[in-house]
């Protein structure tokens, strides 16, 4: 666990970080109550973390090829500005990354271990794409227009959920540590979704997107300013009353806290009243639900959230924190 200079942007009314990832952008951002997921400030010194849809990658002469490590976009490589060169760039790296999820999926063992190489680099390139056209709209718009429809969907959720979480930002300076960690494996995680889903019945892509805004899949792993803790960033008192004598830092426990506190919420009869209850933020509310939306259209979608990087708003521009 290694610890990651940064400040916390102020409250929202109820609890979390937005450190990092602003977790959805983190996000992510990260961020639940606190400040959904993408207002921090990071000090220059800070040092980084190494990280832990629709086409399948099977053809009637078998699997496609993994790509070499000099087809991968590299974790900083440029985001074209031209929307026609972007709208392409976007469909390209969306192609692989999912053919690179099945791969994973298929030959690889997502119940342990990391996400593999061409994953990472490919949804990293994707995060960045979002977050630059979350900030130049018209950019967006243009971009939006030469996308095929379902890519084009797609992109329009992203973009507008980062928008939301960004919207809830307030770069600030100073530094204080966060906490970064690789997450756990992603089918570990996703069979604790399911767990707290057939238990309270709220789905478990709802509790997975609050995650991801929350804490980028717990990848964040310090306390917000204001006192939230674990990976689903519950209020001290909060978890007395929801978390069922668990580990606040579990995040077997704070899965099944996450759904029982947005159960006695109102979910799943109505999941804006119970997140709004979660997160005191229409934009929270409204980036959670498009994140879950795109999960439920396409699996992958999850695998791909899974690999997003931390990011922090700073005085001096974003920074990223995780990952590559």
């Amino acid at each position: 666990m290694n610890d990651q200079p940064a400040v916390i942007s102020p409250p929202l009314p109820r609890r979390t970080l937005l450190a990092a990832a602003l977790a959805a952008l983190v996000v992510p951002l990260a961020g639940c109550g606190g400040s959904a997921g993408e207002a921090a400030s990071v000090a220059p010194s800070a040092s980084t973390t190494p990280p832990a849809s629709q086409r399948s990658s099977a053809s009637p002469e078998g699997p496609a090829p993994e790509p070499s490590a000099r087809d991968l976009p590299g974790p900083d490589e440029a985001v074209p500005k031209d929307p026609e060169r972007l709208a392409g760039a976007l469909t390209r790296t969306l192609g692989r990354l999912r053919d690179a999820i099945d791969d994973w999926r298929r030959t690889g063992d997502p119940a342990k271990g990391e996400a593999p190489e061409p994953v990472v680099l490919l949804s990293l390139y994707e995060q960045r794409v979002y977050r630059y056209l979350a900030r130049n709209p018209a950019v967006a718009s243009r971009t939006f227009g030469k996308l095929p429809k379902e890519t084009a969907a797609r992109a329009r959720d992203n973009v507008t959920a980062i928008r939301d979480l960004l919207s809830l930002a307030h770069p600030v300076s100073g530094p204080i540590k966060i906490k970064i960690r690789p997450p756990e494996p992603a089918d570990a995680l996703l069979a604790g979704f399911r767990r707290a889903e057939r238990r309270f019945g709220v789905e478990w892509e709802v509790l997975a997107a609050v995650m991801l805004v929350e804490t980028k899949f717990g990848r964040v792993r310090s306390p917000s300013y204001v006192g939230a803790k674990g990976p689903m960033q519950f209020m001290p008192g909060t978890w007395k009353a929801y978390g069922m004598g668990g580990d606040i830092d579990d995040t077997g426990d704070a899965l099944l806290a996450a759904a029982n506190y947005l159960h006695a919420s109102g979910a799943p009869r109505d999941y804006r009243r119970a997140l709004y209850a979660y997160n005191h933020s229409q934009a929270y509310v409204d980036a959670v639900l498009l994140h879950a939306r795109q999960m439920k259209r396409d699996i992958r979608n999850y695998y791909a959230y899974y690999t997003w990087q931390v990011y922090v708003i700073t005085t001096k521009g974003e920074r990223r924190l995780s990952g590559p």
